[in-house]
């Protein structure tokens, strides 16, 4: 081969490396643009979800002792269920951990629940319904970056049998 030849050949193979190297480092240089646009994207899906939280008073039942102390409860503990029941003709109910219920559900699972749950009572769960599934999904999203956390709530104590614990007696 000659001088001339090799020299060629050296420099296409070269050019072909830098080209190569060029593709792979454009290449995550996209994807990581991409990667921070969704978590863009979710960080104010999160803040949404934590925002109707709020003011939709899922903490006021969900998180112990939320009511009673003003709002002024650790987030840390947010959602994580209560073991104060609510009694009435129905038994005795109790706020569920949802970080615990929406850890075992996709997304997808979370909105059609919340559509066609029917709790007892006093879960509003006919204020729940009317909310657009970016409502709920950004819920599910705030839900779900809290991590799990706490224990399952006491379960139902159908009615005629004593609660072992503090109560909300509804008349009837």
């Amino acid at each position: 081969m000659s001088p001339h030849a090799a020299l060629t050949a050296h420099l296409i193979r070269r050019v072909a490396r830098t080209s190569a190297v060029l593709t792979v480092l454009l290449s995550s240089a996209l994807a990581g643009a991409q990667t921070g646009s969704s978590q863009k994207a979710n960080k104010g899906e999160i803040q949404r979800g934590r925002y109707l939280v709020i003011i939709a008073g899922c903490n006021d039942c969900h998180t112990p002792g939320y009511a009673a102390k003003n709002g002024q409860v650790d987030e840390k503990l947010w959602l994580t269920g209560d073991a104060l029941g609510w009694s009435g003709p129905w038994g005795t109910t109790y706020a569920v951990n949802l970080r615990l219920v929406m850890a075992d559900m996709s997304k997808q699972q979370w909105v059609k629940h919340a559509r066609t749950m029917t709790p007892r009572p006093p879960m509003p769960w006919f204020n729940v319904r009317p909310m657009t599934d970016a409502d709920l999904k950004a819920i599910y999203a705030y839900t779900r970056s809290l991590g799990r956390g706490g224990d399952p709530a006491p379960a139902f104590v159908p009615p005629g049998t004593k609660p072992g614990g503090p109560v909300v007696q509804f008349p009837g």
